[in-house]
């Protein structure tokens, strides 16, 4: 994993804007419930709280996160404008401007600089004291976007975010809440309320999911899981697994994990409104499993001889290696030139394969482009091509980011992410041949 950079010396300026409407709502919101108790206000108001709260966290969880920010699975057009009303009413931000963000936290997950809401940078830091200052991303531009840019739903809603989300957070609350006689109860209530509730579960998945929990899955950062806290986010507890495995369209691989967004997914899809939906492969979770207790009994013999093995030997900034990773280096395969490489890569129906050259091997991707959490366009940026292109010609000056099309280890060793253990282990899966010296 790549050395964080060092923090920015600039000051970052308060988002006067954003501070002030979320601050004012919770002013407003504790103004309101004071003059209108929950004992005073019908019935029929707290329930509509109840399913409006959820509803707009469902909004975020299925929609927002694992259908746009991960990909996980696809959804018919009804169903996407469903989720850009309910995701709107969360007044959480447009698809895109909440994707792009979680697209880069997920890149640089606990990276001080490049991760928006780090835990790295303390639990009131990423709960919601991001939300205070005018962000600066210096790697937004690494994002791939165009999934989202080609969405006519996202597109529309993005556009016209402020009215949408108006509508859908503060008006519509008061005029169901109008059928029974209380507009003003149902807008503190089902309006302000409801919108607090939501904020703050969402933002427990960046602090207390990065705080408290266990970590079954992997060490590599602070994502764990808590039951506790899936409870309150429609299943979104189970963050160590979804750090693992980001592309995967639940937070736990077991069908009883408490997840209310995996069922609500498995529902539209039994109803044919989603299709698509992709899982880590049972292989995968397994050695993930098998890697963390081995890591862990690693460390509990460490204590009780009074030193710690592995991975806690490695001075600070370098690379942990596994015995698995050292294996895989004493390769047995085939030995390829670049220009073998080359005409393995034409050699694929179509375009040809989809091959990478990371740390001296070459890696076909062709089958893994699917499956890729960031989309498979990136991957493809990095492909070793037939033509290297006008921007290759013999003799010419090559920046580092146009180089690397042919060396991609600088992408895969954090210059585009922090991958994990699966990945990697991944990858060496992919292995194909190892480039000579020559």
């Amino acid at each position: 994993m790549a050395t964080s950079a060092a923090p920015e010396t600039r000051p970052a300026k308060v988002w006067w804007s954003n501070a002030t409407f979320f601050v004012g709502v919770h002013i407003a919101a504790a103004i309101g419930i004071y003059l209108y108790p929950w004992y005073s206000v019908p019935r029929r108001t707290l329930w509509l709280t109840l399913v409006l709260w959820q509803a707009s966290s469902l909004g975020i969880t299925v929609g927002y996160h694992r259908l746009y920010s991960h990909r996980a699975f696809r959804a018919r057009l009804g169903v996407r404008i469903l989720i850009a009303c309910l995701g709107s009413s969360a007044l959480q931000g447009s698809i895109k401007w909440w994707c792009l963000r979680h697209r880069l936290h997920h890149r640089f997950t606990d990276d001080p600089v490049h991760d928006p809401y780090a835990a790295t940078r303390g639990l009131l830091w990423s709960h919601m004291g991001w939300i205070f200052f005018k962000p600066r991303y210096e790697r937004m531009n690494l994002v791939d976007s165009d999934d989202l840019e080609h969405d006519p739903v996202v597109r529309l809603q993005h556009k016209y975010y402020v009215p949408i989300a108006g509508f859908f957070g503060l008006a519509l609350p008061s005029i169901i809440g109008a059928a029974w006689g209380d507009p003003i109860g149902a807008y503190i209530w089902a309006g302000l309320l409801a919108r607090i509730l939501a904020w703050h579960c969402t933002f427990c998945v960046n602090s207390l999911a990065h705080w408290d929990g266990l970590q079954p899955y992997s060490d590599e950062n602070t994502s764990k899981s808590n039951f506790l806290l899936a409870l309150l986010t429609c299943g979104e507890g189970n963050h160590n697994f979804h750090h693992a495995f980001p592309h995967d369209f639940r937070s736990g691989p077991c069908l009883l994990d408490w997840d209310p967004s995996k069922w609500v997914i498995l529902l539209l899809h039994s109803l044919g409104y989603a299709s698509g939906l992709r899982r880590a492969r049972d292989e995968d979770v397994h050695a993930a499993l098998e890697h963390m207790s081995k890591h862990e009994n690693e460390h509990v013999r460490g204590h009780v001889h009074g030193f710690e093995p592995g991975y806690h030997t490695i001075p600070e900034g370098s690379v942990a290696r596994g015995e698995d990773e050292e294996a895989a280096d004493v390769w047995t395969g085939k030995v390829w030139t670049l220009g073998q490489a080359m005409q393995y890569a034409r050699a694929g129906k179509g375009v040809g394969r989809c091959a990478i050259i990371i740390d001296g091997f070459v890696v076909d991707a062709t089958g893994y482009l699917g499956e890729h959490p960031g989309g498979a366009a990136i991957i493809r940026k990095y492909s070793i091509r037939a033509d290297p292109g006008e921007n290759q010609k013999e003799g010419a000056v090559l920046s580092e980011s146009e180089e690397v099309w042919k060396e991609a280890s600088w992408a895969f060793h954090g210059g585009l992410n922090q991958h994990t253990w699966a990945a990697k282990r991944r990858m060496r899966e992919l292995r194909v041949a190892k480039l000579s010296d020559d």
